[in-house]
């Protein structure tokens, strides 16, 4: 009998950001969409179990599994990601790394790390592409534990930014993560008028998990970029259906938002906006297959819901760190 033997790496949080800087892993995220045939990874929609007995829909307050599972000609990737609302830390989630020619598991990643570098660098490569070059004010929209890892994309893939708001419901918790940022040289400061903020913006991120609209679109000024990370589920809004029908709309992936995006989904339903008000998905813009900024007086919104394919290729930059 044959003894397999082999060693997985552990990669804990400090070291899978270590390895991910924001420019490589935009440049790794824009290739990954950007592939074509048999280069192009294979993503799956992403599996939602409850793990309660007789319980309903996944995330209505139930212990959820989700799983995660992304694979290319070279690696397998499955993240795993725990939501415990009644635990100390309610979301938990690691990353298993897979060689794809032997089946032999080669790291285990800290899915937390992964997903806020991956979720923050991917918003920040749709504003690359979509807003204005001399866009000069950043707005946080929201001050959990995603916002802080927005801020520093957005300013790292953006040189023009030049001044970061950070609203939040609790102004407390805006003037902590400003005096947050601004500890590290990043020029930001808490606001309280939401409305002001957003008039004076040029993009404006939400990452918030809100089921109210925050950001109304009459605030939206001529080619205002919108950002939009918090919502994952259908019940869930951070715009108002005025915001989305002012929008140029650009996707993560149509699989994944029109099915779970309730920025998208809502006004759909109510029919504020039809099928073709979605511009594109990510991949068809960095393939130079659809534009969805045509003026600079355009608005644009890029929704994200969140795709294994990202995280494929922050595991693949996370190993090729490992290595060197």
């Amino acid at each position: 009998m044959t003894t397999l033997l082999f060693i997985m790496r552990v990669y804990s949080a400090d070291e899978v950001h270590a390895a991910l800087p924001w420019g490589a892993l935009a440049d790794a995220i824009e290739a990954a969409f950007a592939a074509t045939g048999t280069a192009a990874p294979q993503v799956p929609l992403r599996h939602a179990h409850v793990l309660d007995a007789a319980a309903g829909d996944a995330g209505s307050g139930h212990d959820t599994l989700l799983l995660m599972p992304a694979w290319d000609d070279t690696l397998v990737i499955t993240k795993l990601v725990t939501v415990m609302p009644q635990a100390a830390h309610t979301v938990q989630a690691s990353l298993m790394v897979v060689d794809r020619a032997t089946g032999v598991p080669l790291a285990l990643l800290d899915g937390e790390a992964v997903t806020l570098r991956r979720t923050a660098a991917t918003s920040a490569l749709a504003a690359r592409h979509l807003a204005l070059p001399d866009a000069h004010t950043l707005l946080l929209v929201g001050c959990g534990r995603l916002a802080a890892w927005m801020a520093r994309a957005h300013l790292a893939l953006q040189p023009s930014l030049r001044q970061v708001g950070v609203w939040g419901r609790r102004p407390d918790e805006a003037r902590r993560l400003a005096a947050e940022l601004a500890a590290e040289g990043l020029p930001a400061r808490a606001v309280t008028d939401l409305e002001a903020a957003v008039r004076q913006a040029q993009v404006v991120c939400c990452a918030t998990t809100s089921r109210e609209p925050l950001v109304q679109g009459a605030w939206l000024q001529p080619g205002t970029h919108l950002d939009l990370v918090g919502g994952f589920k259908p019940d869930m809004r951070e715009v108002d259906d005025g915001a989305v029908a002012r929008a140029q709309v650009l996707v993560d992936t149509y699989a994944g938002a029109l099915a779970e995006a309730g920025d998208i989904v809502q006004p759909l339903q109510r029919q504020a906006i039809d099928r073709s008000h979605v511009r594109a998905e990510l991949a068809e813009l960095l393939r130079g297959q659809r534009r969805v900024r045509h003026s600079a007086a355009d608005i644009t919104l890029f929704k994200s819901v969140g795709t294994a394919l990202e995280d494929l290729a922050a595991a693949r930059c996370v190993l090729a760190a490992g290595r060197a």
